[in-house]
């Protein structure tokens, strides 16, 4: 019996007595078990006594959650500890949530993990949709993610990728398996910190890359757990599981190395002319917004923004091309069929560039379908009611957490056909769904206004990794394994990792 269990089941105890010996006093009363109030809140389970439907959620909340969705339907409350939330597992109620009433539902329910070093107050991911969460998604979507400033880096991504595979190709040449998801994990690590700081963190079989990913996905893991002090808010000072202080170790070793950087960067400016930059890259962008609205946004700001940015881009993106590697092994017809496209559409000695992706209908069609299968934040982030709302006749209450089951949904069998197998040609020909927040049975960054920023630039890296994966080299599972009996099992997070490592001994693909 793991720690959070005792812990739930002796608080289960002890209201036990404390309300039997009311109930002998006082006799019972009859309260709505959710809020104490005659409001119609979606249907649910009937909570137990403190712990209300905690027990329920197990060691994998998506399937649980998707699991009770079928008996209580696509809109249901639940009480887990003393948070009253309410849960959307269907195409229309995630609608419903994340556009139709995506401004009184826009709010963040703010787990206790990302409270360390008070992250949560500068963090775009986890402020309230208020004015300095506006002027930061404003900086985002002005001068970090636009369509100029990614086009100007497609250079930098090509040269970052071809080192990828020359990486490969030398495993290739010594038979040595490659760890999937720790290649791409450097890749896109050293691509974000290139245009970031305009250096590499890490090189791809280093030890600091498997010491950087381990501190990125403890990070994810800590924020992903079941803690008692997100349910009993009151346990929050006791810290009870460590989640916090474990939370905050990993925090400071990232702002450790975003200090250095910064403080170089900021040296090296004031030895410069004032009206010069070193580098022009987004750490100059935000140093340049930050002398600009020094009352507005510091070094805080800068530090909590990066961390979004180098957590949740390394994470998701090469968590992604992970799963991806191994769905086309574990079908080696898809893999046979994004291997033909390539080699009919790119020619043997050309690298493949952003520009082909395009042209290469099947290979988008898996990105697609991988991200349907693995969405990469299976209840994507918490979202909080900012006010009490209606929604198909139920009443969701100011300050509801609100969870959409994002993978409950792309295995809505009303929605797809034989949504539990990996069927990259389902998005081919007529299907005109998108992955970008428009086409609500497949969100797997979220819609509205908390879509994920950085999206189109998480999808160009896994285009562009996989393709390049793809087109030069086979891959067989190290040890012999037969395809089919892969180890396809993931565990639960912030994101959905593979639970097993993918590691695949890469050999050079020869054209016919």
């Amino acid at each position: 019996m793991d720690f959070f269990t005792l812990m739930l089941g002796l608080l289960l105890v002890l209201w036990s007595l404390r309300a039997w010996i009311s109930a002998l006093v006082f006799g019972t009363n009859r309260r709505n078990p959710f809020t104490g109030s005659g409001k119609k809140l979606p249907p649910g389970p009937v909570p137990l006594p403190i712990v209300g439907s905690l027990f329920e959620l197990g060691n994998k909340p998506n399937e649980s959650l998707a699991k009770l969705a079928k008996e209580y339907g696509p809109l249901m409350t639940l009480k887990l500890g003393t948070v009253t939330t309410v849960v959307a597992s269907s195409a229309s109620m995630a609608k419903e949530v994340l556009q139709t009433h995506d401004q009184a539902l826009a709010g963040r329910t703010v787990v206790d993990a990302v409270r360390s070093l008070n992250h949560h107050q500068a963090s775009l991911v986890w402020l309230p949709p208020y004015s300095h969460w506006r002027n930061l998604r404003k900086l985002c979507n002005n001068q970090i993610f636009t369509a100029h400033r990614l086009d100007a880096g497609e250079s930098l991504r090509s040269q970052k990728v071809r080192e990828l595979v020359a990486h490969v190709r030398e495993s290739a040449q010594l038979s040595r398996a490659v760890d999937i998801g720790q290649v791409a994990f450097a890749t896109t690590l050293n691509l974000i910190s290139n245009t970031v700081f305009s250096v590499d963190l890490v090189r791809p079989d280093s030890v600091n890359a498997q010491e950087f990913k381990a501190m990125v996905w403890e990070m994810m893991a800590e924020a992903g757990k079941p803690n008692l002090s997100d349910y009993f808010p009151i346990l929050r000072p006791l810290d009870l599981q460590g989640i916090k202080r474990r939370m905050t170790i990993q925090l400071r070793k990232l702002h450790k190395v975003f200090d250095e950087l910064i403080d170089q960067r900021l040296n090296s400016r004031a030895s410069l002319p004032s009206s010069s930059t070193t580098n022009n890259d987004l750490l100059d962008v935000l140093l340049d917004h930050f002398q600009g609205n020094s009352s507005d946004f510091g070094r805080r700001d800068i530090k909590s923004l990066l961390g979004d940015i180098f957590g949740a881009g390394t994470d998701t993106t090469s968590t992604t091309v992970e799963w991806a590697m191994a769905e086309l092994i574990h079908n080696p017809d898809s893999m046979a069929k994004v291997q033909s496209e390539l080699q009919e559409i790119i020619s043997e000695e050309k690298p493949v560039e952003e520009s082909d992706v395009g042209r290469l209908p099947y290979l988008q069609a898996v990105v697609k379908e991988t991200l349907r299968l693995h969405p990469p934040v299976p209840l994507l982030i918490p979202h909080k009611a900012e006010a009490e709302v209606e929604i198909s006749g139920f009443t969701v209450p100011k300050d509801a957490q609100v969870l959409v089951n994002a993978w409950a949904i792309v295995r809505d069998p009303n929605i797809w056909t034989n949504p539990d197998s990996f069927f990259p040609e389902r998005f081919l020909g007529s299907s005109g769904i998108d992955v970008k927040g428009r086409d609500f049975e497949l969100i797997p960054f979220g819609a509205g206004r908390r879509i994920c920023p950085g999206i189109t630039l998480g999808l160009r890296m896994v285009h562009l990794m996989l393709a390049s994966l793809l087109k030069s080299f086979d891959w067989k599972i190290e040890g012999g394994i037969n395809p089919k009996e892969m180890n396809m099992a993931d565990k639960f997070g912030v994101t959905l990792q593979k639970a097993q490592p993918l590691r695949a001994i890469p050999f050079e693909l020869t054209r016919s």
